[in-house]
């Protein structure tokens, strides 16, 4: 089964430059991982492969670049066996959540945030840290924009998690990045 079977947002829905960034990340994620990055047409998922020989699936909102790379860095940071269970066996709260469940929320997105910071310099995209709760209670996000900030700046000076680092090489190369 190919990565081109799987996509299920129709291409003319992608945003500019996600063909590209499938193109160069499929062929490696589905020989390695057995894993494909899927545009869909609704919230992003994690779904691991329900049969042998099919594909785990990194399915990305909407056909958005950075929620492509903000999925991505969340597959780096899950282990083996979350990567067996569906969105990685998380809890998710959506949009609309309470300053606690805000703060449970920002507690899981350091690292990926971090990660997809990496991912979209890359790419030479402007990263921008998301608490993706424009509906609920209003909070002092500045803590939780430290926290990535200081997250990044370590894999900067200690080096990414293994799959991390290689996505962002094969990022660099497809992109022409420094």
């Amino acid at each position: 089964m190919s990565s081109v079977e799987l996509h299920t947002l129709p291409t003319e829905k992608w945003e500019s430059g996600v063909e590209q960034l499938l193109a160069c990340l499929n062929p490696w994620l589905e020989s390695n991982w057995q894993t494909t990055l899927v545009a869909a047409p609704e919230e992003p998922f994690y779904k691991p492969a329900s049969l042998k020989g099919s594909y785990h699936q990194i399915q990305f909102a909407h056909g958005y670049f950075s929620s492509a790379l903000h999925e991505l860095a969340h597959w780096c940071v899950a282990g083996e066996n979350r990567r067996l269970l569906p969105d990685y066996g998380y809890w998710y709260e959506p949009d609309g959540r309470t300053a606690e469940q805000q703060k449970l929320f920002e507690q899981v997105e350091v690292k990926p945030q971090a990660i997809e910071w990496h991912f979209t310099q890359a790419c030479q995209r402007t990263f921008n840290v998301s608490a993706d709760n424009l509906t609920g209670e209003a909070t002092d996000i500045s803590r939780f924009q430290k926290s990535v900030t200081m997250q990044m700046r370590y894999y900067e000076q200690h080096g990414l998690p293994k799959r991390a680092s290689s996505i962002k090489q094969r990022l660099q190369a497809a992109f022409q990045s420094p």
